[in-house]
């Protein structure tokens, strides 16, 4: 299985047939997934997500509804038409179906899981689920490297920033920079192990060596647990900036932009410089509906409301749902919005230079 390359080219995961048994029945009892149960897919089976639908739908004997891709109005319809009791989504989709028309709570009172996997749901996203589809959020983390926690739905409201607990099985740790075991609330990178462990990555023995020490997977990841066990996660290694000498983590400046009602997706990314080594850059998708958004308003609107000065913004770039890049599964590719933005804004400089009069940045 190959993991979704969001931050570097995707890597063989080596896994036992033994242990893809065990995902299927752990997730079927994790997700509360029966044999009365009607589960939809919409998209491909190629990445480590159908792990979560197909192989528990399978080992219980439940019903599969796979769609060829996602479309909102679709999914709607046959959520409603096959009465679906549960489903799996990432952010991104979960955004598009709250803000498609055709949606309605109502019409989904068969609905007992939406399950997100893939990235965190920003607290916006997560408080119109739990307001609109009480009972029905579960919250997965994990990697296809094999560790995961899960929020369970009885936990969504009161744990309303966390990703979860260790699911049975598995155990998660925040570790330091030379691999100490931290102190709960203290931010570090979070280690796992269990039973849903790879046996390392395909021709990387290297890699291998790197990332998995002493039966731990080190993940890249930075989080943090409280006195529960409940497991938050603050950004990606590879994601956090350095502006200026101070750590910047982007998911916090998306937590903000979110909050503009002119935005329905936001990513933050870095991008070298000069004078600060490196400044953020926020890549926004506008809501259905608004035609436009002058980059040059947005800007002081976000920095007027991040909680530091290294934390503003430094460029706004407006793309179009169907412009931004995205893995298979749907996952926002960061590393090629840092590549691409250099090229788009030399694009738009020029065409500023042939058009003075309609430029709006």
């Amino acid at each position: 299985m190959f993991s979704s390359g969001t931050t570097g080219e995707p890597k063989g995961i080596v896994v036992a047939q033994s242990t893809r048994a065990m995902y299927g029945f752990g997730m079927a009892r994790d997700f509360r997934i029966t044999d009365k149960s009607v589960i939809l897919h919409s998209g491909s089976l190629v990445f480590n997500g159908c792990m979560l639908s197909f192989m528990p739908t399978f080992c219980v004997g439940g019903t599969y509804i796979l769609l060829d891709k996602f479309e909102p109005k679709q999914v709607l319809e046959i959520l409603e038409a096959e009465s679906v009791s549960h489903t799996v989504c990432v952010p991104t989709q979960i955004v598009s179906l709250l803000a498609h028309e055709s949606f309605k709570p109502e019409r989904l009172t068969s609905l007992e899981a939406l399950i997100s996997v893939g990235s965190p749901l920003l607290s916006k996203t997560r408080r119109q689920v739990i307001s609109m589809l009480p009972k029905r959020l579960h919250e997965l983390y994990g990697l296809t490297e094999g560790i995961c926690t899960v929020l369970d739905k009885e936990d969504a409201e009161k744990k309303v920033k966390s990703v979860g607990r260790a699911t049975a099985g598995n155990e998660i740790k925040i570790v330091d920079d030379i691999g100490v075991e931290v102190s709960p609330m203290e931010v570090g990178e979070i280690a796992g192990k269990g039973i849903y462990l790879s046996m390392g990555y395909h021709g990387r023995e290297d890699l291998t060596l790197a990332t998995m020490r002493g039966g731990w997977l080190l993940t890249g990841d930075l989080g943090y647990l409280d006195e529960d066990g409940f497991l938050y996660l603050v950004d990606r290694k590879k994601d956090m900036l350095i502006v200026g000498g101070v750590n910047v983590f982007p998911k916090d400046i998306e937590e903000v932009v979110s909050l503009h009602e002119s935005i329905s997706e936001v990513a933050v990314f870095g991008v070298p410089d000069e004078k600060w080594g490196e400044i953020p850059i926020a890549m926004v998708v506008l809501t259905a509906g608004k035609d436009s958004l002058d980059p040059g308003e947005l800007k002081p609107w976000i920095n007027a409301r991040v909680g530091a000065k290294y934390q503003r913004i430094h460029g706004v770039w407006v793309m179009g749902a169907a412009e931004v890049p995205r893995n298979i599964a749907g996952k926002v590719l960061k590393r090629q919005l840092r590549d691409d933005y250099p090229k788009s804004m030399a694009r738009q400089s020029n065409s500023n230079r042939s058009n003075p009069v309609k430029s709006r940045l």
